[in-house]
């Protein structure tokens, strides 16, 4: 009998250390540890600058971006709508754009998203209404408009979702957003080079945009627009598309000058959790705490933006949804 009972003993350990070491389905363990957050390189965005010393304890990561098939589990069970679903609230708009801009007629606030429509030519990089387009019935359910939808598209990453849409998934799968330190200490898989992969850049890697920005992809990775996942290489933690296909969302508030301003603090920094304040000199009217988003999308460009560096970085207001941006979720250890 006590032999029986060894045995039992064995076997319910062996199970549980498996469950343990197997960790949350469809989640990679991030191990944690000491890395330069940001870089020094002059060939970077100032926002990306200077690095500076981190430590970020483990925890578990979604393996890729939440797809369309895992977000509408969330709809079915919750009846949530996306902010894209919503009517706009002009209210809370009028926070957004200069001072004495007249109210749009209301037709123009009906729900909708922006969705990328490529130029006939070259444009003016700083003019992204080029090539953004505001479309009335553009959702997650129809990403590039109300003629769009998701058939065939399961396995593809969700977009047009908010980051409060975020919030309201991860909070609902008992997960949450990466802080952005544990997202870009994730997205370098354990290296230390420019990507990834390497320092050179390589277009079979990620889903980005070859050829030349905005209007003539020439797809040499396979793809024109948002790929499914994991149709590229995982990095050394085991995680898709953390370069390229769409940007991710992270639980911080957005400012240009956080890299800059950690590097001057004394005794940091141990799990940063982001800023209070936003600061961002590319959009100077508004109050809306912009979020940041990492790991650039299948729309970066060597010539144009090349974030899907893991120390590229962008600031994006919490109720903006675009065709390009998605999210993936943490969760942390039982123990450390």
């Amino acid at each position: 009998m006590k032999v029986w009972r060894i045995g039992i003993i064995g076997f319910v350990a062996s199970a549980a250390c498996a469950y343990a070491w197997a960790g949350p389905e469809g989640m990679a363990w991030i191990p944690g540890g000491d890395f330069q957050m940001g870089t020094n390189d002059a060939n970077s965005m100032a926002n990306e600058r200077p690095a500076h010393p981190v430590h970020v304890n483990g925890f578990w990561m979604d393996e890729t971006p939440v797809t369309n098939a895992q977000f509408k589990k969330f709809i079915d069970a919750t009846g949530y709508k996306t902010t894209a679903e919503r009517p706009i609230d002009w209210e809370q708009m009028k926070t957004q754009v200069p001072p004495g801009t007249p109210k749009p007629p209301d037709e123009a606030l009906n729900p909708g998203s922006l969705v990328f429509v490529p130029p006939n030519g070259p444009m003016d990089l700083n003019d992204l209404s080029a090539w953004w387009r505001w479309t009335p019935g553009a959702s997650w359910q129809h990403p590039e408009g109300p003629s769009s939808d998701l058939k065939g598209r399961e396995n593809e990453p969700a977009v047009q979702v908010s980051w409060d849409d975020a919030v309201a998934y991860a909070k609902w799968a008992g997960k949450r957003l990466p802080t952005e330190a544990e997202w870009e200490f994730a997205a370098h898989g354990g290296t230390t080079t420019r990507y990834f992969w390497g320092d050179k850049f390589d277009p079979k890697k990620a889903n980005t945009f070859t050829g030349t920005f905005p209007y003539r992809n020439t797809a040499t990775d396979g793809y024109v627009g948002r790929s499914p996942v994991k149709a590229f290489p995982p990095n050394g933690y085991g995680l898709y598309d953390m370069a390229g296909n769409v940007w991710n969302w992270c639980s911080d508030v957005y400012r240009a000058d956080t890299h800059a301003k950690l590097a001057e603090t004394k005794g940091c920094c141990l799990n940063p959790k982001g800023p209070a304040s936003t600061f961002d000199p590319t959009r100077p009217v508004g109050e809306s705490l912009e979020r940041v988003i990492k790991g650039g999308s299948y729309l970066c460009n060597e010539a144009y933006c090349e974030s899907y560096r893991p120390t590229a970085r962008r600031g994006t207001p919490p109720d903006t949804a675009t065709e390009h941006v998605g999210f993936r979720c943490v969760s942390d250890a039982p123990h450390e």
